[in-house]
């Protein structure tokens, strides 16, 4: 029994991704989220997904950056779902405030939001594409209601040439407004699976 925990622990080793030597000035979580009317929670004053990325940023020692734009969505949760699908449709870039300042020194960077129409909001498409990530580490991590990551892990793949995109995280809305602590354990997994929590 010894001999095959030891062969695995040599097995994991090579297949968790090297990461682990990043510090907490090198991490950002770049994350949208939404308030208002959501998907299985009711109205809701903070977002899903901002809660996610408190999580893992409280987690990593990692710099937060909300990804905001410049029009902001419905708080209706049907007239947002229908500018979404316009939105999806017309593959749009919708204008965000500001952005990261020396973004160039992350070297791990997690990407948070919430899954519509099976996508990544079309803002968070456009956060991705003003920036360079040749040789860096991506993490997505998305809230849903049922779809998972839909097809947001080819997506950011796709959208950040040249860099590492690790195998994200999903996690219901649901769990994260009402059991927080499941959820806080949930992530906590995935990152000392990465070897990225301070815990460690």
């Amino acid at each position: 029994m010894g001999r095959l925990l030891s062969a695995l622990t040599l097995i994991c080793s090579f297949l968790l991704p090297p990461v682990a030597s990043a510090t907490a000035a090198e991490v950002l979580v770049a994350y949208f989220s939404r308030t208002g009317e959501n998907y299985a929670v009711g109205v809701i004053d903070k977002g899903n997904t901002e809660i996610a990325a408190e999580m893992i940023a409280a987690q990593t020692g990692g710099t937060l950056f909300k990804i905001d734009p410049v029009k902001p969505y419905p708080e209706a949760y049907a007239a947002c779902t229908e500018v979404a699908r316009e939105e999806l449709d017309a593959g749009a870039r919708p204008e965000i405030k500001g952005d990261v300042q020396d973004f160039e020194r992350y070297q791990v960077i997690f990407v948070g939001y919430p899954i519509w129409w099976g996508d990544m909001p079309m803002p968070v498409y456009t956060f991705l594409e003003r920036h360079d990530f040749n040789g860096k580490t991506v993490i997505p991590f998305a809230t849903h209601g049922g779809s998972k990551m839909g097809v947001t892990q080819a997506a950011v793949q796709n959208a950040c040439k040249g860099a590492k995109v690790l195998e994200g995280l999903a996690i219901t809305g649901k769990t994260l407004q009402q059991d927080p602590a499941t959820a806080g354990q949930e992530i906590v997994k995935w990152l000392r699976q990465l070897g990225l929590s301070r815990g460690l």
